[in-house]
């Protein structure tokens, strides 16, 4: 499969992986920062989800 063709959260990781490489951020580090990303869009989700269910504003 070609990246051309791929899905967008293909896309978006290879992206991210060249931007952590050409950074030359260590993989330790690049995990870490990750891991705090995704608790965040994690939080983001859920507010969604939960402004979807009961109308509220998520701010």
């Amino acid at each position: 499969m070609s990246l051309e063709n791929a899905p967008p959260e293909i896309k978006l990781a290879v992206d991210l992986i060249e931007l952590l490489e050409t950074n030359e951020i260590d993989p330790a580090l690049a995990l870490a920062a990750l891991a705090i990303v995704q608790r965040d869009y994690e939080r983001k989700i859920q507010q969604a989800a939960h402004t979807q269910a009961d109308g509220t504003d998520p701010d």
